[in-house]
């Protein structure tokens, strides 16, 4: 199946490219925001408006309670069976989001081919990482095994995820080949990669988005969740822009520290975000500035045609 996806650290402009392109092209979009998918979790996780949503067709938004777990390989087969739907009917599947892990696992089918010596804990160490970053993965990696931890780069989650496997006991010899062999994706894709070199211009655009999060009503949305217990469920707990809030809920933090940190963790989510990507192999880059959008829009587009007519 043919799939463009489009990624990029929070801020840069994935969702109104997607939108541009799905109009473009006769395409339907995927999201690829592993918090997008929580009813009730609309401003603080920047999901597309209601005119957006009606603009084109949407899947996997507002599809999971906030008490529902929600792992990578549940996201890897709806994304899938979205992507099968969606071209069936002759249309585009076109992946956006944020989440690097889940992208990366759904594009190269190596999480399919990996799976086999434990797969409760290999889902969980998965899902660990997309909520806490590769360097708290590799932390417990070091707790097991300091030598391995040594001989392995944290942002290699791969592998980081096979060692922790070895050194619990729950993996085979033969699951200790460091390169899984024969990993075939179901997808042919043209992987677009809106990269900001400026890096503080694209933190500058977090921090605006974070007051106009505010004005919204992120605290107001954020209080009604917490309500429901939303600070002991599984996944959603951890969204950034909404943990920060429990202790300002609970007095202990006040709301200027609040949001403070809200911008803090957004900027090092871009961080981490931009040092993952950077793992991708093939992708094409288009480089974001602050006056070049419409040329953003052109150059993806014409790589989309290039890529559908090829």
């Amino acid at each position: 199946m043919k799939l463009i996806l489009i990624s990029g650290p929070t801020a840069v402009g994935k969702t109104a490219l997607g939108i541009e392109l799905a109009k473009a092209l006769g395409g339907e979009i995927i999201s690829g925001d592993s918090m997008q998918i929580y009813k009730g979790m609309d401003i603080g996780t920047a999901k597309p408006s209601a005119a957006e949503l009606s603009a084109v067709p949407h899947h996997l938004i507002d599809i999971a309670d906030i008490t529902e777990a929600f792992s990578v390989s549940r996201f890897i087969d709806l994304a899938t069976a979205a992507a099968e739907d969606i071209t069936s009917r002759g249309k585009l599947p076109i992946v956006v989001g944020g989440t690097g892990m889940y992208l990366k696992l759904l594009v190269s089918g190596s999480f399919f081919d990996a799976d086999g010596a434990n797969p409760e804990l290999r889902k969980e160490l998965y899902d660990y990482a997309a909520a806490n970053g590769a360097e708290a993965l590799h932390d417990r990696l070091r707790q097991l095994d300091s030598a391995a931890a040594d001989s392995i780069h944290p942002n290699n989650i791969k592998r980081v995820i096979r060692a922790i496997e070895i050194a619990s006991g729950g993996a085979t010899k033969t699951d200790r080949i460091e390169q899984i062999q024969g990993a075939k994706s179901r997808f042919e894709t043209l992987h677009l990669h809106l990269y900001c070199s400026d890096r503080q211009y694209i933190y500058d655009r977090c921090d605006r988005r974070v007051d106009s999060m505010l004005q919204d009503g992120l605290e107001g949305e954020v209080k009604a969740l917490y309500d429901r217990g939303l600070k002991d469920t599984p996944t959603a707990s951890q969204a950034i822009g909404y943990k920060e809030f429990y202790p300002y809920f609970e007095g202990l933090a006040d709301l200027d520290t609040t949001v403070s940190l809200v911008k803090q963790h957004t900027r090092n989510f871009v961080k981490r975000q931009t040092t993952y990507f950077a793992t991708f192999e093939g992708k094409k880059v288009v480089e974001v500035t602050d006056n070049n959008r419409g040329a953003v829009t052109q150059t993806a587009l014409n790589e989309a045609k290039g890529f559908i007519n090829g």
